[in-house]
Protein backbone atom coordinates (compact mmCIF):
# COMPACT_ATOMS: atom_id res chain seq x y z
CA UNK A 1 0.00 0.00 0.00
CA UNK A 2 1.40 3.42 -1.04
CA UNK A 3 2.20 6.19 1.89
CA UNK A 4 1.13 9.51 0.71
CA UNK A 5 3.07 10.93 3.62
CA UNK A 6 6.31 9.64 2.46
CA UNK A 7 5.67 10.52 -1.32
CA UNK A 8 3.92 7.37 -2.34
CA UNK A 9 1.42 6.86 -5.39
CA UNK A 10 -0.50 3.43 -6.21
CA UNK A 11 -0.61 2.75 -9.82
CA UNK A 12 -1.84 -0.79 -10.85
CA UNK A 13 0.05 -3.01 -13.92
CA UNK A 14 -1.90 -5.96 -15.09
CA UNK A 15 -3.78 -5.79 -12.04
CA UNK A 16 -1.01 -6.09 -9.39
CA UNK A 17 -0.53 -2.45 -7.16
CA UNK A 18 3.14 -1.05 -7.45
CA UNK A 19 4.19 2.06 -5.13
CA UNK A 20 5.65 4.88 -7.32
CA UNK A 21 8.00 7.29 -5.79
CA UNK A 22 9.47 10.56 -7.13
CA UNK A 23 13.13 10.15 -5.51
CA UNK A 24 15.97 12.63 -6.57
CA UNK A 25 17.35 9.62 -8.47
CA UNK A 26 14.48 8.84 -10.42
CA UNK A 27 14.07 12.12 -11.34
CA UNK A 28 17.66 12.82 -12.41
CA UNK A 29 17.00 9.92 -14.92
CA UNK A 30 13.32 11.09 -15.99
CA UNK A 31 14.99 14.36 -16.83
CA UNK A 32 17.13 12.05 -19.37
CA UNK A 33 13.59 10.77 -20.65
CA UNK A 34 12.96 14.47 -21.46
CA UNK A 35 15.70 16.64 -22.73
CA UNK A 36 14.26 19.28 -24.52
CA UNK A 37 13.19 20.91 -20.73
CA UNK A 38 13.50 21.12 -17.57
CA UNK A 39 11.52 19.53 -14.79
CA UNK A 40 9.90 23.26 -13.97
CA UNK A 41 8.82 22.95 -17.26
CA UNK A 42 7.33 19.77 -16.89
CA UNK A 43 5.62 21.11 -13.39
CA UNK A 44 4.16 24.18 -15.47
CA UNK A 45 2.80 21.97 -18.05
CA UNK A 46 0.62 19.86 -15.66
CA UNK A 47 -0.61 23.16 -13.83
CA UNK A 48 -1.68 24.39 -17.24
CA UNK A 49 -3.28 20.95 -18.09
CA UNK A 50 -1.02 21.04 -21.42
CA UNK A 51 1.00 17.91 -20.75
CA UNK A 52 1.63 15.08 -23.30
CA UNK A 53 1.45 11.51 -23.25
CA UNK A 54 5.27 11.32 -23.23
CA UNK A 55 4.93 13.30 -20.00
CA UNK A 56 2.60 11.17 -18.14
CA UNK A 57 5.23 7.91 -19.18
CA UNK A 58 7.99 9.72 -18.39
CA UNK A 59 6.45 10.04 -14.42
CA UNK A 60 5.06 6.99 -14.34
CA UNK A 61 8.25 5.60 -15.66
CA UNK A 62 10.31 7.83 -12.73
CA UNK A 63 7.89 6.87 -9.90
CA UNK A 64 8.00 2.88 -10.56
CA UNK A 65 11.72 2.94 -10.55
CA UNK A 66 11.65 5.24 -7.31
CA UNK A 67 9.70 2.42 -6.08
CA UNK A 68 12.02 -0.42 -6.84
CA UNK A 69 10.32 -1.05 -9.91
CA UNK A 70 13.01 -2.09 -12.50
CA UNK A 71 11.17 -2.20 -16.02
CA UNK A 72 11.51 0.96 -19.10
CA UNK A 73 8.76 2.49 -20.71
CA UNK A 74 9.45 0.07 -23.08
CA UNK A 75 7.81 -2.30 -20.70
CA UNK A 76 4.62 -0.17 -20.29
CA UNK A 77 3.51 -0.20 -23.83
CA UNK A 78 2.49 -3.74 -22.86
CA UNK A 79 0.76 -3.73 -19.74
CA UNK A 80 -2.87 -2.21 -18.82
CA UNK A 81 -2.72 0.35 -16.64
CA UNK A 82 -5.37 0.14 -14.30
CA UNK A 83 -7.86 3.12 -14.78
CA UNK A 84 -6.48 3.75 -18.49
CA UNK A 85 -4.81 6.70 -19.76
CA UNK A 86 -6.55 9.12 -17.51
CA UNK A 87 -5.91 7.18 -14.33
CA UNK A 88 -2.03 7.30 -15.57
CA UNK A 89 -2.29 11.09 -16.28
CA UNK A 90 -3.62 11.75 -12.45
CA UNK A 91 -1.22 9.66 -10.83
CA UNK A 92 1.70 10.99 -12.33
CA UNK A 93 0.43 14.82 -11.64
CA UNK A 94 -0.21 12.90 -8.00
CA UNK A 95 3.50 12.27 -8.30
CA UNK A 96 4.99 15.51 -9.01
CA UNK A 97 2.19 17.23 -6.09
CA UNK A 98 3.65 14.98 -3.39
CA UNK A 99 7.33 15.28 -4.85
CA UNK A 100 7.74 19.27 -4.73
CA UNK A 101 5.21 19.13 -1.49
CA UNK A 102 6.41 20.43 1.75
CA UNK A 103 6.57 18.43 4.76
CA UNK A 104 3.92 19.14 7.16
CA UNK A 105 5.45 20.10 10.56
CA UNK A 106 4.45 17.46 13.44
CA UNK A 107 2.33 18.48 15.84
CA UNK A 108 3.18 20.37 18.92
CA UNK A 109 2.89 18.83 22.15
CA UNK A 110 0.62 20.28 24.69
CA UNK A 111 2.10 22.64 27.00
CA UNK A 112 4.41 21.00 29.65
CA UNK A 113 5.41 18.07 27.45
CA UNK A 114 8.09 17.51 25.29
Amino acid sequence: MANPWAGEVAIILDGKPHVAKLTLGALAEMETALPESSLLDLVERFEKGQFTSRDVLALIVAGLRGGGWSGTAADLRCVEIGGGPVEAARAAAELLARAFASPSPPPSAPLGQK
